[in-house]
């Protein structure tokens, strides 16, 4: 066999879901999801995870690593991996085909890489050193480490301080090897020009506004899930957090969420050109293309 593993990826509002369940209804498969906050029970409109898409003509599709931990909760990307080792060989014993579905450049490349990677425990007495530093500070710590690509990592000082932790931990411990099944992936990325994506990402944020986004992080927070938490996960959660403890108004909430998710989805398509000039060969589909033709295409590519 050519290949053992479908990807759809692609940044975020190109319609991957979409593509990615109807593919897995033809080619009798299932899916694996590769987002990074799709994991999080209770933070569905946020996170984009369209779950009415994955039931077509009354058939559910089936999907993993989606709701499989609590919001509050900080999932890495060690236990992806992990998980989606065990996820990919289930699959396969099922004879179905797993097709990975997602935007999270890390979390895919931790699969398709095979990265050996270690599980970082918490060193509360290393933090406790670290509090009364400024987030600047904590930054230059943490390039002392490593070279930053992943300003996500300073945005708040708790993130920082956690990564600190690991790539300390990373430097005074071996790696340890991981069983990491043998992939030969065919990988479909779905794109759109720059202004399309943006006007799409707008569209779909002021839909999602409506459809009650902020009421979901209010939820959250009555439910206990703390609002540091929240900000935590950045993009929408970190925005209406803000909006909603009353530290934004509506209008900068939504000015500055709205130019952040376009930030994110340049800095998504950035990591997609990095994986292909690493050796990955990506084959792009124009977003516009009607879905049909869009199988068709996939098809022809999975069967060459």
């Amino acid at each position: 066999m050519q290949y053992n593993l479908l990807v759809v990826l692609g940044a975020t509002a190109t319609g991957k879901t979409t593509l990615a369940v109807n593919l897995a209804k033809s080619l009798n498969g299932e899916i694996i999801s590769a987002d990074s906050r799709q994991i999080y029970r209770g933070m569905d409109l946020g996170t984009g995870k369209d779950i009415e898409e994955y039931t077509i003509d009354g058939q559910k599709i089936p999907h993993h690593l989606i709701d499989i931990a609590d919001a509050g909760y900080k999932y890495n990307v060690y236990e992806f991996q992990r998980d989606f080792v065990e996820a990919f060989e289930a699959i396969q014993k099922r004879n179905k085909l797993p097709l990975v579905c997602g935007g999270t450049g890390m979390y895919l490349e931790a699969c398709l890489k095979g990265y050996k990677l270690i599980s970082v425990p918490k060193d509360q007495e290393f933090r406790d050193t670290l509090l009364d530093k400024s987030l600047d500070e904590l930054g230059e710590i943490l390039r002392s480490y490593k070279t930053v690509h992943n300003n996500s990592d300073l945005e708040t000082k708790k993130r920082a301080i956690r990564a600190i932790e690991i790539e300390r931990y990373y430097a005074s411990h071996p790696e340890i090897e991981m069983k990491h099944p043998e992939l030969k992936p065919l990988l479909i990325g779905i794109k759109f020009d720059r202004e399309d994506r943006r006007n799409r990402i707008s569209l779909r944020l002021k839909e999602r506004l409506e459809s009650g986004m902020i009421e979901e992080v209010e939820g959250l927070i009555k439910s206990g899930v703390s609002p540091e938490d929240l900000i935590y996960y950045g993009l929408e959660y970190k925005f209406l957090t803000k909006y909603v403890i009353g530290e934004l108004t509506y209008e900068e909430m939504f000015s500055q969420l709205e130019i952040a998710i376009h930030q994110f989805a340049k800095r998504q398509m950035t990591w997609f050109r990095k994986m292909e000039r690493s050796g990955f060969e990506i084959h792009w589909l124009d977003g516009f293309m009607p879905l049909e033709k869009k199988i068709e295409k996939v098809k022809e590519l999975w069967n060459a």
